[in-house]
């Protein structure tokens, strides 16, 4: 698969397209066939620092949306080919959402109506949430 990403701190060249083997699901973790990848301020900001203690390469991008076509043990079968949008896919982990396939923990992947987009389910997770936060604070 296709995966975008980074092994040192820095600006949009230190990102870089390589090959990777479809990564499978652990426990609890589901597989998203990723339509999207939604990039946010989050996103760039935590570019510029240095990588997590013990990881070597990071893909980036916390939000994002897809396909479960794959679950972990511990995860209903039925999540299979829900079409779902993630939040927080990257935070203390070394899979974001800049990829074919990323995996993330089961109730990171929210199911997405089937009326609703993928770019809409890319914006769902930081962005909306920020969104509804400012809203909250502002009342």
């Amino acid at each position: 698969m296709k995966s975008v990403i980074r092994t040192t701190a820095g600006g949009p060249e230190v990102l870089q397209l390589v090959e990777r083997p479809v990564p499978e699901p652990g426990p609890r973790e589901v597989r998203v066939r990723m339509h999207v990848s939604g990039v946010n301020p989050t996103d760039w900001r935590s570019r510029r620092r240095a990588l997590p203690p013990g990881m070597i390469e990071e893909v980036p991008h916390q939000d994002g949306a897809g396909v479960i076509d794959a679950v972990g043990p511990q995860v209903d079968l039925a999540r299979v080919g829900k079409r779902v949008w993630i939040w927080e896919a990257a935070w203390e982990r070394p899979w974001g959402t800049a990829q074919q396939y990323t995996l993330v923990p089961d109730r990171h992947a929210v199911d997405l109506p089937d009326h609703a987009s993928f770019e809409l389910g890319a914006a769902l997770g930081i962005p909306a949430l920020t969104a509804h936060r400012t809203h909250a604070d502002s009342s």
